[in-house]
């Protein structure tokens, strides 16, 4: 996804818009993604949340929008959006880069808290 020419999200005052979002989600898919949302939050200093394209938004003012969740019946998208700067980027994707969660087993994986640690200490989406 070219972001350059896309609006970011306006972040939301509180995180009830995710946890709907959550909700909604595919009951095969649904604890994976509330995994994810909580992993992020422990790792995201000052968080903001959205919801826009019916997909999770993750991001703090310091540095905008880092991550996005895309959850879909058999997988979660965990996309990185200043994906190309990570150390060892996942490999799907261009300047965002994704990687396919199908399992909650899947979350113990040390290389995905690695990205997300350092998706979220680092520049991402902003409007300027």
């Amino acid at each position: 996804m070219d972001l350059k020419t896309k609006k970011p999200p306006v972040p939301a005052d509180t995180h009830d818009e995710v946890d709907r979002w959550i909700a909604g989600v595919m009951p095969a898919m649904n604890s994976v993604v509330s995994a994810l949302d909580h992993l992020i939050r422990d790792h995201l200093k000052d968080a903001r949340f959205a919801i826009k394209w019916g997909k999770a938004y993750y991001g703090c003012p310091q540095f905008g929008w880092c991550i996005e969740l895309a959850a879909y019946h058999v997988s979660v998208n965990v996309v990185f959006l200043n994906g190309d700067k990570l150390h060892k980027p996942p490999v799907l994707g261009d300047a965002s880069r994704y990687v396919k969660i199908k399992s909650l087993e899947e979350l113990e994986s040390a290389q995905l808290l690695a990205w997300i640690k350092e998706s979220c200490g680092m520049p991402g989406w902003r409007a300027d």
